[in-house]
């Protein structure tokens, strides 16, 4: 079991940079899939970016190209940097772990980190 903690957001304008992390507890965290998704008021919960344990990565296409995730399984974090931030990635980000056990599927949520990106 793992328990992921964010940082890291804030407010930005358009145009910058804001690098979140995620730190999660726990000794298995190279066993787990980690993934960022948000939320923006009104708005289902989206996958922004997921990592495998193997380091294979898949991006939402509104993201692709301005966002990067990455992980450090010698300190149990994962990464989103986050480059030409646009108005409408406001939302608040989230991070998840993911792991298969015998079949079940575990998914372990942080509590989120608010970034807005001001026009």
């Amino acid at each position: 079991q793992v328990q992921p903690v964010e940082s890291g957001g804030g407010l930005v304008q358009a145009g910058g940079s804001l690098r979140l992390s995620c730190a999660a507890s726990g000794s298995s965290f190279s066993r787990h899939t980690m993934a960022w998704f948000r939320q923006a008021p009104g708005n289902q919960r989206e996958l922004v970016a997921e990592i495998t344990s193997d380091g294979i990565t898949n991006y939402a296409d509104s993201v692709k190209g301005r966002f990067t995730i990455s992980r450090d399984d010698a300190k149990n974090t994962v990464f989103l940097q986050m480059n030409s931030l646009k108005p409408e990635d406001t939302a608040v980000y989230y991070c998840n772990a993911k792991r298969f056990i015998w079949g079940q599927r575990r998914d372990y949520w942080g509590q989120g980190t608010q970034v807005t990106v001001a026009s």
